[in-house]
């Protein structure tokens, strides 16, 4: 992987996106479909364009009535699981300022010389290895893949695993030898806790202090990164896939399939006979499952199962609001470039169970380009293919509520459904 890596790039506040200034098909995409922030903050989105030829799939074209009625029932169980805990951690009314930022801007300037105690300090600067992300562009054929893991039998799922889901997922969480060590890895801090309707600011900075920057050494954690930029975050508005973003995404696919979860997903689930024992099938139905996309915010072509979890959406309603973004990456990344504001972790319910350095299951609220999440769960340090092994198994053998243990960590895996897709799918701590 040497010769791969050749040099760091800072991800600085308010950095732009290196694919803004490449040219040809990306550079199309990124005018058209990419639209800025501020675009969708004051709600202007491109809602034309042509019907996506994704609707038409391996799962079968299905009604676009029927997909958007999919849809609402599916956002209404989320949006009533939100409300209940909201509840559960002590609630009331929320809301936001989206001037905040700003706000705390000038009156941090306008202090006339003298410094507040307690004043948010600066953000960091990270670095994140991406040179090598343009090779990822190519097709999976001219690529250079890791070795396969070399794992023996501890990949048959066992017969207490097959008839206990919650012995799977914690097998997979034994598989999981890429998963990060806080203290050694990164290190994040806390700040304050809070409830859900309180609009302070609890946390004294950022959420991450660091993160060796050697983890975007790791194939699978640096493809998952080159994912995340190829998508426009407005819930409303259809994506233009190239041609280089589907190698992006064959890529990735092959990538993590050689790893320990990978593989024992695979074997668990055609064990069952839920999906095909060829490898390339499977690795087939892994892109279609994550990378197909449908209709939300009434228009067609518009997310995806991986843009969804992983990325984050804005839902153009009443009041916009944040779904999805449950990925630590994504969360270090943007919050690196200034777009992510930490707020503080979610009281637990139980009490003497406050957070610190070392946890890797939080309950947090933070603002996304000055747009509230008021409530948001992430597992912190897993890998990227962990996480496509957990959700895909609870997605196929599970319901919307999956009681499972990861480690010591007792979690409900939410997961939703618009049919024969992924809606939604995130880790609640039952501890």
């Amino acid at each position: 992987m040497d010769g791969l890596i050749k040099g760091f790039l800072d991800v600085a506040l308010g950095e732009d996106d290196d694919r803004r200034n490449e040219s040809g098909p990306h550079q199309y995409r990124d005018e058209r479909s990419r639209s800025s922030w501020a675009e969708v903050v004051s709600g202007e989105q491109d809602k034309g364009g042509e019907e996506s030829h994704a609707d038409d799939h391996s799962h079968g074209r299905r009604g676009r009535n029927q997909w958007n009625a999919e849809e609402e029932e599916s956002d209404h169980r989320q949006e009533e699981w939100e409300k209940t805990t909201q509840g559960r951690y002590e609630t009331g009314e929320d809301g936001y300022e989206q001037s905040r930022w700003s706000r705390k801007e000038d009156d941090e300037s306008n202090n006339d010389g003298w410094e507040s105690v307690g004043k948010r300090p600066p953000r960091r600067t990270h670095k994140v290895q991406k040179d090598n992300w343009q090779g990822y562009k190519r097709p999976p054929g001219e690529q250079e893949f890791s070795d396969e893991v070399e794992i023996g039998g501890t990949i048959e799922p066992t017969e207490e695993e097959l008839s206990d889901l919650s012995q799977a997922c914690n097998k997979l969480w034994e598989l999981d030898t890429n998963r990060l060590i806080p203290g050694k890895d990164y290190e994040i801090d806390c700040g304050e806790g809070k409830k859900v309707f309180q609009k302070e600011d609890m946390a004294g900075g950022s959420l991450f202090n660091w993160l060796n920057e050697d983890i975007f050494r790791r194939p699978t954690f640096s493809r998952f990164c080159s994912l995340l930029d190829n998508y426009n975050p407005n819930a409303g508005c259809k994506e233009v896939v190239t041609s280089e973003e589907r190698q992006e995404q064959a890529a990735f696919i092959e990538e993590i399939s050689r790893t320990a979860p990978i593989r024992y997903l695979h074997k668990y689930l055609s064990s069952k006979g839920i999906v095909s024992e060829n490898y390339q099938d499977f690795k087939r139905t892994l892109t279609s499952l994550w990378f197909d996309l449908y209709g939300r915010g009434g228009t067609s072509g518009s997310s995806s199962a991986f843009e969804h979890v992983f990325v984050g959406e804005v839902k153009q309603r009443s009041e916009q609001e944040i779904s999805g973004f449950h990925n630590w990456l994504q969360f270090y990344l943007e919050e690196a470039k200034g777009r992510v504001d930490y707020q503080g972790y979610i009281f637990p319910r139980r009490r003497g169970e406050t957070p610190d350095f070392e946890t890797q299951l939080l309950t947090i609220q933070f603002e996304w380009n000055g747009i509230l999440k008021s409530v948001s769960s992430t597992l912190v340090g897993v890998s990227p293919e962990f996480e496509i092994a957990l959700y895909t198994l609870c997605f196929f053998v599970g319901g919307e509520d999956n009681y499972v243990q990861l480690g010591p960590y007792s979690v409900n895996i939410k997961c939703y459904r618009f049919g024969d897709r992924i809606g939604s799918v995130f880790p609640v701590s039952e501890g």
